[in-house]
């Protein structure tokens, strides 16, 4: 399909036809992210108001701790400031789950949709969103593509796949897909040989950027790179990654294989599209429809640039508020502005509890410093680290030619060194590692929860290790 013809004429009926007020929400990000800071944070304010209006009068979860809080009168009157959010109780993902019935709205305008997390803990949560939470979404995605000079209805090609979007890979989505200029491959299915299709068909299809997981991608890139294999996408400007962080060595192997930029991408089913990398080297956030704050252990806001657990109020949850919600994840707040954009920016963001590792002495490790040793050992082509107990370590190896006895000393020795030379190291070679349900790759898992009080700040109890 002609890029303007998906861009003016197919997306727009698309997201008209499913009550989605994409474009509208599009054209006043596109306008409003201009505005200086302040004038950003008013803006914040009133839709937060706003989003506590609708959960005083269809949440009756919320609307009891917005009355506990003593702020309904604020609320009602739309004078409750951003400063104020911080009276309100902080929500945990266990307060999502077992008081559903009691925090969705269920006759929203456009209907409450029933969705959930992506499951990599085993657990998912249940949640539902509305039109305006999607729009939202596409919104903000839109925008952050075109600062990279992708627009709307440009070719994009998504490494994607999940339980939920590969029960609708019928022959009505790939018509859609296609419609509006979107080829959808299986992150499931990342066999060498399939691989190797993957890369001839994103030369065929000639897309302006490329979707999907960090791993994925970086995995795909790996594949090209051993088979030395040049991809040649001319039109391409922008590879975008989503779904977990995105390591320094993936960004490489990306680069190296595809030749544009990576640009990473922050958020969560539940909460939602919330910030984007921008040309700047800039995360930059989504600050018309997200309230960020970045808490310390002791529940109070870090100072910017330190780490904290993101606390996410989404300003669009309307069938299912989230209300000062704890994500789990890691990050910090950055201190500069973008060029010219009133949006806050994101500093880091380290990831979520299974990005560490524990050591028997009590020192906590981010998965970084055992990935580290894994690909420094030559003939290791893919692995998998579990962390059983603090002692017991075990590694999945897919192994190549170039893999020896000397490989397996190398590997031992590497961990025994992170991790002291009590730990017990067990390596198996396999064929193959396979994707977890979500169809995410994660390098290091560990089943060790942190030690009391961290673990319950750093790790949402759903993802608690087993």
């Amino acid at each position: 399909m002609l890029p303007i013809i998906a861009r003016t004429i197919i997306y727009p009926l698309q997201e008209a036809a499913l009550g989605r007020p994409t474009f509208k929400m599009l054209g006043k990000l596109e306008a409003s992210q201009w505005l200086p800071r302040a004038e950003l944070e008013a803006l914040q304010a009133r839709r937060l108001n706003k989003l506590l209006q609708l959960a005083l009068a269809h949440s009756p979860w919320h609307a009891e701790r917005i009355r506990a809080a003593g702020l309904a009168e604020q609320v009602q009157a739309g004078q409750l400031s951003l400063a104020d959010l911080a009276r309100l109780p902080t929500m945990e993902k266990s307060d999502a789950r077992e008081h559903i019935d009691r925090i969705v709205w269920r006759d929203v305008p456009g209907g409450a949709h029933r969705y959930n997390t992506g499951g990599s803990s085993g657990e998912p949560l249940i949640f539902f969103y509305g039109r305006t939470r999607q729009a939202s979404d596409a919104a903000g995605r839109m925008r952050a593509r075109r600062w990279w000079g992708v627009d709307v209805g440009d070719r994009e090609v998504y490494l994607w796949g999940s339980p939920v979007e590969l029960s609708k890979t019928d022959r009505i989505k790939t018509l859609r897909d296609r419609l509006i200029n979107q080829l959808v491959l299986n992150a499931f299915e990342m066999s060498p040989a399939r691989m190797d299709s993957y890369l001839l068909a994103i030369e065929a299809w000639r897309p302006r950027c490329i979707y999907g997981y960090a791993s994925s991608v970086g995995l795909l890139a790996a594949h090209a790179i051993a088979r030395g294999r040049a991809v040649r996408v001319p039109e391409l400007r922008v590879v975008c990654t989503t779904g977990e962080p995105l390591y320094p060595h993936q960004r490489q192997l990306i680069e190296r294989a595809f030749g544009p930029h990576v640009a990473n991408e922050f958020g969560s089913r539940d909460f939602g599209f919330t910030a984007h990398e921008a040309p700047e080297a800039q995360m930059l956030l989504l600050s018309e429809n997200i309230i960020l704050e970045v808490l310390g252990a002791d529940g109070l806001p870090v100072p910017t640039g330190e780490t904290g657990e993101a606390v996410v109020t989404a300003l669009t949850s309307d069938a299912q508020p989230f209300i000062r919600y704890r994500t789990g994840d890691m990050l910090a707040l950055g201190n500069d502005h973008s060029q010219a954009r009133g949006l806050h920016t994101l500093k880091q963001v380290i990831g979520r509890t299974t990005d560490f590792i524990l050591r028997s002495d009590g020192t906590i490790m981010h998965a970084l410093s055992v990935i580290y040793v894994l690909r420094a050992v030559d003939g290791v082509s893919e692995f998998k680290l579990l962390q059983h107990t603090v002692r017991d370590i075990e590694v999945l190896v897919v192994c190549n030619a170039r893999w020896t006895d000397s490989s397996r000393s190398q590997l031992t020795h590497g961990l025994l060194e992170r991790l002291g030379k009590e730990t017990r190291v067990t390596i198996r070679q396999v064929e193959s590692i396979r994707a977890e349900a979500s169809g995410k790759y994660r390098y290091v898992v560990s089943h060790v929860p942190l030690p009391s009080g961290l673990h319950e700040m750093v790790c949402p109890r759903e993802d608690a290790p087993a």
